[in-house]
């Protein structure tokens, strides 16, 4: 029997993770090894719609080259070893910590050929960087061919971006176009897209340029076939150990608490939000500060800050709320998960939005928690050690009164586009048998009217999302499934909130749980994937339409 293109597509996806797994435990391997061959031709098999053109022969993928490279540590393409670590004491040496533009993390350039990378948010954060890696590697000999003959000779092209590099790196002056015409030739594409793509990556501040990180894959490719230096990915034995141990969670809730603990909060009642460190702070604050009234005020004064307008109100909303019960606890366990702390006792007005009042009653004034965005897996081992009681020194033991659990997450819309509102009714883990329906308070009709488009249904919690195609998804929404979308956290928020509120009976049995998403992309369509680029001003609407939606349902007394 024929197998159909999503059934190898998902063969591919659990051969991709099998195998990470598997390397992961042995150590290291050569991505052009034996070893690393294996995650190549299954990237290659799945060919995910984030990276474009991956599987043709010659053509580089560049929008989705600058999508990887705004993931990784700058000068990444320079290094022929990399070497994945836990938070092993760096952060105290000489060394310069660069930090990527989208995906925080502290990586340090050991040396002209080292670049180690900080891995602190578990699984997730390991599958991906490998999938990023695999996709340079497999560009990188692409690169190679297009630069050299069938004999090994040079080409003329490549020899002349070398001295076009040469130039950029002393900072001398050169001949853009050019050096476009000879790059073109190496990426394998038309002027007029090599050109374009050069600009993309002017307009990145935290890469370098297209030309150097072409020219620098290449050389490395090129080194290992003529000269035998192999490149090598590695992982630390303390990252082989931590991995799966909670060891960051642990830390990162324990100092939550522990300032809960400190302010005299830990026996009020708590929302806990996972969301955008910005929303929350500014739709309370600016009714608070400001006396918004509707969505459509709050919406106004967000827009006017997201863009940075003359005299917008973000200082003063912050102002304001840091002397009326907003504390800000920053990250130093390593999660990159900062919080915000709302106390309502301490705030100047009694209601927290218009028509929306605080209990009168001070024990039962909340405490808002609000997390920053968890990634993958790193979302069960936070809330899971978030939701425990907090033990003191003296051995005492305060279970936390956590009323209800909001998810705010950004997704990838299946049946609808950008900027679009998903309501979870469940979450299915990709991969696995695991699903988890619940109760969502939030429902489709709290978001009709307000111009979004918004849909209810199954939503797929994935292993990554460069690892999705077209097949695969098409499967998910037209089967029986009928999934409106896809991330990758709610089945271990979910998760982490059954086990700590049904089996070990932490938190209340009847927590109320709040999920929505907007739609950071579709990746059904060309041109709508991540890889496109950010969601920018049209994200505002969505995400201060859920915020508003969850302090509604969390406080209004209707």
């Amino acid at each position: 029997m024929k197998r159909t293109r999503a059934q190898e597509s998902r063969a591919a996806i659990e051969k991709l993770y099998i195998t990470m797994r598997h390397l992961f435990m042995r150590g290291s391997y050569k991505p052009m090894g034996v070893s690393g061959e294996s995650l190549v031709d299954s990237l290659l098999v799945l060919s995910p719609e984030i990276y474009g053109l991956l599987a043709q022969d010659e053509k580089i993928e560049l929008d989705g080259l600058l999508y990887v490279m705004e993931r990784l540590p700058r000068g990444i393409e320079e290094c022929r070893y990399i070497r994945l670590i836990s938070r092993e004491g760096y952060e105290n040496s000489t060394f310069q910590a660069i930090v990527p533009a989208k995906r925080k993390r502290n990586c340090y350039r050991v040396d002209d050929d080292q670049m180690y990378v900080e891995m602190t948010r578990g699984r997730s954060d390991i599958y991906d960087i490998l999938t990023h890696l695999t996709f340079l590697y497999i560009e990188s000999e692409k690169i190679k061919s297009n630069s050299t003959d069938a004999k090994g000779r040079i080409d003329l092209n490549w020899e002349m971006l070398g001295k076009i590099i040469e130039k950029e790196e002393k900072g001398e002056e050169f001949d853009q176009e050019v050096a476009c015409s000879y790059l073109s030739h190496v990426i394998g594409r038309t002027f007029d897209e090599t050109h374009e793509a050069v600009k993309k990556f002017e307009s990145s501040p935290h890469t370098n340029s297209l030309f150097r990180i072409v020219y620098h894959l290449g050389k490395l490719a090129m080194g290992e076939v003529f000269e035998g230096k192999d490149r090598e990915i590695s992982f630390s034995s303390t990252l082989r150990q931590r991995v799966g141990h909670h060891v960051y969670g642990e830390l990162w809730a324990n100092k939550i608490k522990s300032v809960l603990f400190e302010k005299g909060l830990i026996e009020r009642p708590i929302h806990i939000v996972s969301a955008n460190l910005h929303s929350f702070l500014n739709t309370v604050y600016g009714h608070q500060a400001l006396g918004l009234k509707s969505f459509e005020e709050v919406e106004q004064v967000a827009m006017e800050i997201s863009v940075g307008s003359k005299n917008h109100k973000g200082k003063e909303i912050l102002s304001y709320a840091q002397k009326n019960g907003f504390i800000q606890v920053d990250d130093e366990s390593g999660t990159n998960i900062h919080v915000q702390l709302i106390d309502t006792l301490a705030m100047s007005k009694d209601t927290i939005l218009h028509g929306c009042p605080l209990p009168e009653d001070p024990k039962k004034r909340p405490v808002i928690l609000i997390m920053d965005y968890a990634f993958g897996e790193q979302a069960y081992e936070c809330f899971d050690e978030l939701l425990k009681p907090y033990e003191t020194e003296d051995g005492k033991s305060y279970p936390l009164n956590v009323l209800s659990a909001s998810i705010m997450g950004k997704a990838g819309i299946l049946t609808g586009k950008k900027g679009d509102i998903m309501i979870p009714d469940s979450h299915v883990f990709e991969g696995t048998a695991d699903n988890y329906p619940f109760k969502n308070e939030l429902s489709k009709k709290d978001f009709e009217g307000y111009g979004l488009g918004v849909c209810q249904g199954t939503m797929f919690t994935v292993l990554g999302t460069s690892l999705q195609n077209k097949d695969v998804l098409s499967y998910l929404m037209e089967s029986s499934w009928k999934a409106i979308g896809l991330e990758m956290e709610g089945a271990h928020y979910q998760k982490a909130i059954q086990s700590e509120s049904i089996i070990r009976q932490s938190i209340r049995k009847n927590v109320k749980v709040l999920y929505a998403y907007y739609a950071s992309d579709n990746p059904l369509e060309t041109g709508s994937t991540l890889a496109s680029g950010a969601l920018g001003m049209e994200g505002v609407k969505p995400t201060y339409l859920i915020t508003y939606k969850i302090l509604q349902k969390l406080f209004s007394k209707g």
